[in-house]
């Protein structure tokens, strides 16, 4: 409680509010030291200083009077300006939304913290803050599991995941994928602040926001596992790391036709690929063929003639490898 002559000191980083007969009547939101004068012909401007410097107070107030004359009492309760840190979130069940990219339903369970920041601290005070804690005998602590209005926030943010993690995975202007959400904290706390927003009404209503999100643990369902492991695959096959990869599988094929069979283990590569296409080329289960019957001899040598000009023009083999199986399969 302050009357005339307090003295009172702001520190930096937060605000403070006068309360007169459970009404709202100013903020300070500007660090500094200041004297409480309600005599004082700038009373508009709440705290009149040595130097009466009134653009050092940003207030929004209405003031109480007795008889014509403003109270000789006010009640002040400092309000944190800062980024409040720590508050939990989890899910004891999946959460599920439709993704686009996966072009199906995904679900989590996830658990992490996130801060909080007061930017409204007059909304807050006025539309959130239980009256209790308005009567100066005990803090809003948003992180105290016995303070029924902290634990409101919890069960909102955690009733907005879902929306949460469909704004981010689904965003028009910047598709992200969900296996990256942790690397990206800051794009998924926007996301969040956003849904808690649209759902609740944080920042208008109660003068909250969310500032940053930190996921410290996700675990996917098991649909959605397997959505993972066929785009990691795809992902494996795709651009110059897929080229790499289908290379190297064609160069340890030849590298084992060669060791197995001559001309006749590469005819069997360039069959295969032909049948398959290099986009979809996979090891194949080698059979060992029958013997060729004296009467089907120049049928085979034709096919395989064939085989060999067709595996050269799909590039499976250069040029003296072509001429080297093609005089092998003539016997030159």
């Amino acid at each position: 409680m302050i009357s005339n002559g307090s003295k009172v000191v702001v520190p930096e980083g937060y605000g403070l509010l006068l309360f007169q007969d459970g009404k709202l009547t100013a903020f300070v939101g500007e660090p500094g030291g200041y004297v409480w004068d309600s005599e004082s012909p700038y009373s508009q401007s709440v705290f009149a200083g040595d130097a009466v410097r009134r653009s050092l107070v940003t207030q929004s107030w209405e003031r109480f009077k007795f008889g014509g004359r403003p109270g000789a009492q006010q009640l002040a309760l400092f309000v944190c300006l800062k980024e409040l840190p720590n508050n939990k979130f989890g899910t004891q069940a999946e959460v599920y939304w439709d993704d686009a990219y996966f072009n199906a339903q995904v679900g989590v369970i996830t658990y992490g913290t996130y801060s909080l920041s007061i930017v409204d601290p007059i909304t807050f005070a006025a539309n959130f803050v239980p009256a209790v804690y308005l009567q100066g005998l005990d803090s809003f602590d948003f992180t105290d599991r016995a303070n029924p209005a902290a634990n409101q926030l919890f069960s909102e943010v955690v009733g907005s995941l879902a929306a949460a993690f469909s704004l981010y995975s689904n965003d028009p202007t910047r598709p992200n994928r969900i296996s990256r959400i942790q690397q990206d904290a800051v794009q998924f706390a926007q996301a969040l602040s956003r849904a808690v927003d649209d759902n609740y009404q944080w920042q208008s209503g109660r003068g909250l926001t969310i500032s940053k999100v930190t996921i410290l643990g996700i675990e996917y369902d098991e649909q959605t596992k397997e959505l993972l492991k066929t785009v990691q695959r795809a992902d494996a096959l795709s651009g110059s790391r897929g080229s790499a990869n289908l290379q190297a599988s064609l160069a340890q094929g030849f590298q084992s036709a060669g060791a197995q069979g001559g001309s006749e283990g590469i005819l069997g590569v360039g069959i295969a690929a032909g049948a398959i296409g290099l986009g979809g080329l996979a090891q194949q289960p080698t059979a060992t063929p029958p013997p060729a019957s004296p009467s089907s001899d120049g049928q085979d040598l034709v096919a395989k003639l064939e085989s060999l000009k067709r595996a050269l023009d799909a590039g499976l083999i250069d040029q003296s490898e072509y001429d080297a199986a093609r005089s092998k399969a003539l016997g030159l």
